[in-house]
């Protein structure tokens, strides 16, 4: 684990430049005065147009608001993006191999790698999918690995997004953005380009289409509606594949086959790209409350009528509780060592870690093992003594709700701030697609936390993003 001295990555110890960063370093240097809070103000009214929004969900309702964008790249060389793509790429292939076998054989329970309770006690075990064969053994077709950079060559996973990981809207924006104001930054640099997204992911779906489909696979995007915090990207990415954006009530079930309504009548559906969560995906098999499933939709997927993407059940494998055993699940599916460590955790379910845990709030990040976004966690270093009481308290009340790691000393790249330019903390999530083939896009999604020493990058938190750059050759 590194020091707690923060990582720059634009510039080494003595101050010179790192080689990916030296464009971007004379580019900055000859920008006239000003120019940074011109251009700043030109992507947030680019933004704007394109009707790119956030909802944020909290006590006083929700509110809809944009991501801040940062216009200084983030940059990583060839070889450094070589190791995160194996490194992704390998956890998802072992990912994918766990949710096959942990809804067949067990094997790896049975072989005393993991808990059973752990699984087969989560809430996000589906026992409706157990003994179903999906398409190519694939469950998670779209997943974002959160990555943070601690050292030269020093990365840690954070956790595995493997449900319906949002954020590739804005990758692909971001670029586009950067392109359009400075469109002598890529004239003579091999950027890795990343707008070919869309069509590797329809390529992927068609792949993974039931063995029986005739003729090209029908894709659909499933979202829950246009109130969704991430309706805009579910807007985006069907109008980037060229796929209709359908609601539950577009869809119904006949003949055990599912079909879309249109103008011309009903027409077949073979693939489901979903962004509605399993609870409320099909009222029949999950919550009969549900309004915003589709009735039957799991009956024709286990019997091979249509392909989900990313498959129900899913969130069993990136769940926190489940995360300290994945590189145990690298090695138990693939024979090979991890090539990305996970950040040392301690489950709070275990008697001695959480003793340890309670005992070092302030040096450690604490956070519910189902939650997300950046809700419910603790930072112990920046939080108060009666912060860090009330948390022990909660803690307390379900001690296996929780797992504790410690603060990690993030790496810094050089961001626009109202100050000027300054280091902040980032992450990254690269999106890993898995259908024809496992395949990493170039750039990723680098998240940033704008405020002065804060380590939460979450934009339901206030962070902002990058254009994420991969330099070629």
């Amino acid at each position: 684990m590194a020091n707690k001295t923060f990582f720059d990555e634009m510039r080494a110890g003595d101050g010179s430049v790192r080689d990916a960063y030296i464009d971007v370093a004379k580019w900055l240097d000859n920008l006239p005065d000003g120019q940074l809070a011109v251009k700043s103000e030109e992507a947030e009214l680019l933004f704007r147009r394109m009707g790119i929004t956030f909802l944020v969900y909290g006590r006083q309702g929700s509110n809809e608001r944009m991501i801040p964008f940062d216009l200084i790249p983030r940059v990583f060389a060839a070889s450094e993006w070589d190791l995160l793509s194996r490194g992704s790429i390998q956890r998802v292939r072992a990912l994918n191999m766990f949710l096959e076998d942990l809804y067949h054989n067990a094997e790896i329970v049975k072989a005393g790698k993991i808990p059973a309770e752990l699984v087969f006690n989560n809430d996000y075990y589906q026992i409706q999918m157990h003994g179903l064969d999906v398409p190519g053994g694939v469950y998670t077709h779209i997943a974002g690995i959160d990555l943070v950079r601690v050292g030269e060559d020093e990365f840690y996973v954070l956790e595995d997004n493997l449900r319906a990981p949002s954020g590739v809207s804005y990758m692909l924006e971001n670029r586009a953005v950067m392109m359009r104001l400075f469109p002598e930054l890529f004239a003579d640099r091999a950027v890795a380009p990343v707008d070919l997204y869309p069509e590797k992911l329809l390529r992927n779906l068609r792949a993974v289409a039931p063995p029986a489909t005739t003729g090209e696979p029908s894709v659909v995007l499933l979202t829950p509606g246009a109130f969704n915090s991430a309706y805009f990207e579910h807007a985006y990415l069907a109008d980037s594949m060229g796929i209709e954006l359908v609601e539950p009530t577009d869809l119904f079930v006949r003949e055990n086959r599912v079909f879309m309504r249109t103008t011309e009548g009903p027409q077949r559906v073979d693939v489901i790209y979903r962004r509605i969560d399993d609870d409320f995906i099909d009222p029949l098999a999950f919550r009969p409350d549900s309004l915003l499933g589709v009735p039957g939709l799991l009956s024709v997927y286990r019997s091979g009528g249509v392909t989900v993407a990313n498959a129900m059940g899913t969130g069993v494998a990136d769940d926190k509780s489940v995360y300290p055993y994945v590189p145990e699940i690298v090695k138990f599916y693939l024979g090979e060592e991890p090539i990305l460590n996970n950040v040392p955790t301690y489950m709070l379910r275990d008697p001695e870690d959480l003793k340890y845990a309670l005992d070092n709030l302030a040096d450690l990040v604490v956070k519910e093992v189902h939650g997300s976004g950046g809700y419910g966690m603790l930072v112990g270093p920046a939080s108060t003594k009666k912060e860090r009481e009330d948390y022990k308290a909660r803690v307390l009340e379900n001690p296996s709700g929780f797992i504790a790691q410690p603060t990690l000393s993030l790496s810094t790249c050089p961001t626009f701030v109202d100050q000027g330019i300054a280091p902040r903390y980032v992450d990254l999530r690269p999106f890993v697609l898995s259908g024809e083939d496992v395949s990493v896009v170039p750039g990723g999604l680098t998240r940033v936390a704008l405020t002065e020493g804060s380590l939460v990058v979450n934009s339901s938190q206030g962070g902002g993003t990058k254009d994420t750059w991969v330099m070629q050759g």
